[in-house]
């Protein structure tokens, strides 16, 4: 007796059919959604930076090519030496400091120094002796939120997936009422970032703000009250402590569920060799917990890189834009300023530079298949 082939059913393929269809219905509101709220700004913010549009002109829209990207991303560098009298004496200041020729006859109309037009300077420092080196930049505010943009991540990212996997740690237990804790940790998720804001905006106050009054008491009126948010110094910092505060609640979750996945037999197997506190961390529940790592980091980075609603709230990039940051710089460019060119080239600049970072943070965190032997 011969046996034929196994064939699909000749009723499978409507039914495959309409299970795509189905498929297509169910995921066509997302997609609606991202082609209209994020490809599309996208392709006309890309189209965009490579002109002079801006909100209100009477001027037509002239296309500029990369001009828009070459005066955000222009930089220059020159060394100068201390001017000198006629015996050869250095000129100096009445602090005693070196006097230096003025930037300006280097930067206005220059034929000699054609790529230092109308740049200004970004930051020096002293070079060789009694040289100094000065670092110009076409755009000295945006190079500005870029740095800050940049500390901002690197300080946060790290710093609040560490406390949010602590505090999962601390509350992955069976102990009585855990949960009123777990909510407790999770309530400044919940709160909308510019309510946040004007609270913090409060407690940072320099004049009467909770936590010159606290560091008062606690030092028994030793502690001199700081403006917190009015110094370029401090300004920075006390919105990345904000913001690791407000958002190390909803992280916490995620490394929990993630510890809930790993299976108690291991720890108890941990437990029997004898292994210590470190121990069980390193082998058993850090490597059970590397898919969930490599979330909490790509969701933090990309979270930390649209820092605008703090710096719009308490800042407005001051003081001396100490607290300026790349989104808040495109939002201004483009409606306050209403260099709509300016702003897309900004944004255009944000996407690449972090779609840039995911890719080196997914290619890092690969699986590395093991060698094999020959």
């Amino acid at each position: 007796m011969t046996q034929t082939p196994n064939t699909p059913s000749t009723t499978s393929a409507p039914g495959a059919a309409r299970a795509r269809r189905s498929g297509l219905l169910m995921v066509s509101p997302a997609m609606l959604l991202m082609g209209l709220f994020l490809i599309v700004p996208f392709v006309l913010a890309f189209a965009m930076s490579f002109t002079n549009q801006r909100l209100v002109s009477p001027n037509p829209t002239q296309f500029v090519g990369l001009e828009n990207y070459r005066q955000m991303l222009g930089l220059g560098v020159l060394v100068l030496e201390p001017e000198r009298d006629a015996q050869g004496a250095m000129v100096r200041e009445a602090d005693g400091s070196p006097t230096y020729p003025s930037l300006r006859q280097f930067t206005r109309d220059n034929p000699d120094y054609p790529q230092l037009d109308r740049k200004r300077e970004w930051f020096h420092l002293d070079w060789r002796g009694d040289s100094r080196l000065y670092v110009l930049a076409s755009d000295v505010i945006f190079m500005k939120a870029l740095v800050n943009t940049v500390l901002f991540v690197v300080v946060v990212a790290p710093v609040q997936a560490l406390l949010a996997l602590l505090l999962a740690m601390l509350i992955n237990q069976p102990l009585r009422g855990i949960n009123v804790f777990r909510t407790i940790y999770f309530m400044p998720v919940v709160i909308s970032m510019v309510v946040v804001a004007f609270l913090w905006r409060f407690i940072y106050s320099g004049d009467s703000g909770l936590l010159n009054s606290l560091l008062q008491q606690l030092t028994f009126g030793a502690f001199e009250p700081v403006d917190w948010l009015g110094q370029p110094g401090t300004a920075l910092w006390a919105i990345m402590a904000m913001s690791v505060w407000q958002g190390v609640g909803f992280h916490m979750i995620v490394w929990l569920s993630g510890l809930q996945t790993i299976s108690a037999s291991l720890y108890e197997a941990a437990a029997l060799e004898g292994a210590s506190k470190w121990q069980v961390f390193r082998y058993v529940t850090w490597p059970g917990l590397r898919n969930t790592a490599i979330l909490v980091m790509v969701v933090i980075t990309m979270q930390a890189f649209t820092l605008y609603p703090q710096i719009d709230v308490m800042t407005r990039g001051g003081p001396l834009d100490s607290t300026q940051s790349l989104v808040f710089q495109a939002v201004q460019r483009g409606y306050g300023k209403q260099d709509i060119a300016g702003g897309s080239a900004i944004s255009v600049f944000l996407f690449l530079f972090v779609l840039a970072i995911s890719l080196g943070q997914r290619w890092l965190t690969r699986e590395r298949k093991p060698a094999q032997g020959h």
